[in-house]
């Protein structure tokens, strides 16, 4: 019940970070780009409408509540089930946490690490920049991922001791 707990205290708390990150995104449209996007960005409908954060964002709010749903698992599995879900949700609990902050990391404030490097990386074609960007969140999210799915597994075997007769 206390893995579930904080599962749930986390991914609220992440998901109202990732609300608050949208402010960036708002200021970022009524800012503009830095860089002047060309034909080639306009095209590419990938970029996500020239803001780069909002993969970042997007990710960190609906894992956020993804952690959310989880946590309310575990809790549930931890009351109607005979064998409690294992302390093995901590492992799954940080692995999800510092998947998201990971993602957040690289995603927004590493956006600018990442224009100092390869300026206009986002915003022009520099695939080495776009694609190291990319790849570095694409890696917090796996270990997010991971999380998740160490935390599923410890539900499901929770869930699957509960009997038949006390399902109906």
């Amino acid at each position: 019940m206390h893995v579930g707990a904080r599962f749930a205290k986390w991914g609220l708390g992440l998901f109202i970070f990732g609300v608050f990150l949208t402010f960036g995104i708002i200021a970022h449209y009524c800012v503009g780009a830095r860089w002047p996007t060309g034909e080639l960005f306009k095209q590419n409908i990938s970029l996500w409408w020239a803001c780069p954060w909002t993969l970042s964002v997007a990710a960190v709010q609906a894992g956020g509540l993804g952690m959310v749903a989880i946590g309310l698992t575990l809790m549930l599995a931890a009351r109607v089930s005979p064998m409690r879900p294992s302390e093995e949700g901590s492992a799954a609990l940080w692995l999800c946490i510092v998947g998201l902050l990971g993602v957040f990391a690289v995603g927004y404030p590493g956006y600018f690490v990442f224009d100092a490097i390869w300026p206009s990386f986002y915003y022009s074609p520099v695939a080495a920049g776009k694609n190291a960007w990319l790849l570095g969140q694409a890696l917090f999210i796996a270990v997010y991922f991971a999380g998740a799915i160490f935390a599923f597994n410890a539900a499901r075997r929770a869930l699957n001791a509960v009997s038949v007769e006390s399902r109906i």
